[in-house]
């Protein structure tokens, strides 16, 4: 707030100069406010003060890889929120957002000039953990780093929930909805990785354009090849309405929206008592299969068959993950949210439970008065959109000392 009124006067100074950009005191409070509620999100729902090593693959955590342990030409590796702050403050990091069923790395033996101060018994190497070109800083098919110093075209990044690497947008082969109408995103490669998805993206996926951007910002049509086969397919069923007004309650049914929410979901998947597999079903319509990358909505795993042999493809193609809604980045960020906001302590808590019961009430007198006024003074600032200088905070609390002083002045103490 100080940077800013300071910058304000000096704009408004010299004639002709630059005005300095102003910033209100609205504008600073909501900004802050979102930076830690997306800080308790990624970080909450890991431990920085205890290296995770201890409890095996973690489900799912923030992860770093450090540039100066590990650098290109090196074996990858991945170190957990503790051991980012413990053992690799001053190093050089890449920041991983959180990755799934991984062990921390730090200290074995990637690390050849490192021991892990917090837990330094480990073995050498996690064989369990999954890498990729992110733990070397690069990211999406065009294996460049993020934030990209030659890249002059803004676009947001977005991370695959298969593979887990993060993609430009104009590189999924087809324009990404807009970010609040989709979840999860699953990238071109992995849909064909998993290839069944497709019979539930006719359904379930949320729509996406086709028409992408290149690196010269001129607008191309993306290639999709259609067999004969598919063809004939498409022209068979834009002929044939009776057929999907016949099925319209079957696809209803499939579409009804999922019980479960955002924090709470089931930890096991249990085999389905249904006899009637869904993925079959499914398949015996007609779906288009593209090579673009897939949106979903954020119900969309709880409608996975589950069926004994869907299960069993699951696990061949090492995607179990799909059917457990606790493997969301949304639940693991829910969970933080959750965790932090119970484990917050109240520092004005703290200082009370020192003192005797006098001091005590007088603190929380002292407190609420100050805390009243000075929301009462700043929220005239935000209501008119106004900066706030030094002076007007000094000249707040200079009045607010005086008030107390002529209170404490009129005050009788009486003992008994």
């Amino acid at each position: 707030m100080e940077a800013a009124a300071e910058g304000a006067e000096q704009g408004g100074g010299g004639a002709g100069g630059p005005e300095e950009p102003v910033v209100s005191l609205a504008e600073v409070l909501a900004e802050n406010e979102e930076l830690e509620k997306e800080a308790r999100a990624v970080l909450g729902g890991s431990d920085h003060e205890r290296c995770s090593y201890s409890q095996g693959a973690v489900k799912r955590q923030a992860l770093y890889a450090c540039s100066t342990c590990t650098p290109a030409g090196e074996e990858p590796a991945g170190i957990c929120l503790a051991c980012s702050y413990e053992c690799h403050g001053t190093h050089k990091l890449f920041e991983l957002y959180t990755k799934r069923n991984f062990r921390c790395d730090c200290g074995n033996s990637k690390f050849k000039n490192l021991q892990c101060k917090l837990l330094p018994e480990k073995g050498k190497v996690n064989s369990g953990n999954k890498y990729n070109d992110n733990f070397f800083g690069l990211y999406c098919t065009c294996k460049r780093p993020y934030p990209d110093p030659e890249d002059e075209i803004p676009d947001e990044m977005i991370q695959c929930i298969v593979c887990e690497d993060w993609f430009h947008g104009r590189h999924l082969g087809a324009v990404p909805p807009e970010s609040g109408d989709f979840h999860e995103m699953i990238c071109q490669a992995c849909m064909k990785h998993c290839h069944f998805l497709w019979a539930y993206a006719s359904q379930l996926a949320v729509p996406a354009l086709t028409k992408v951007n290149s690196l010269e910002d001129k607008g191309i049509i993306l290639n999709v090849e259609e067999s004969e086969e598919q063809k004939k397919e498409i022209k068979k069923e834009s002929g044939v309405e009776h057929q999907e007004k016949e099925e319209g309650k079957q696809i209803e049914q499939f579409n009804e929206p999922s019980t479960s929410s955002g924090s709470s979901c089931p930890e096991i998947v249990t085999k389905s008592e249904d006899p009637v597999c869904k993925l079959k079903e499914l398949q015996s319509k007609q779906f288009l299969k593209k090579d673009t990358a897939t949106f979903w909505p954020s119900n969309w795993r709880s409608k996975l068959c589950t069926c004994e042999d869907c299960l069993k493809m699951y696990s061949e193609l090492e995607v179990q993950f799909l059917t457990d809604e606790c493997d969301t980045v949304l639940a693991y960020e829910n969970k933080g949210t959750s965790d932090q906001e119970t484990d917050r302590r109240d520092p004005l808590m703290d200082t009370l439970n020192s003192m005797n019961r006098v001091q005590q009430v007088e603190l929380i007198c002292e407190y609420n008065d100050l805390k009243t006024e000075l929301t009462d003074y700043l929220r005239r600032f935000a209501d008119e959109g106004t900066v706030v200088k030094r002076e007007d905070i000094q000249h707040f609390f200079e009045e607010f000392q005086s008030r107390k002083r002529r209170r404490t002045n009129r005050m009788q103490y009486y003992c008994s």
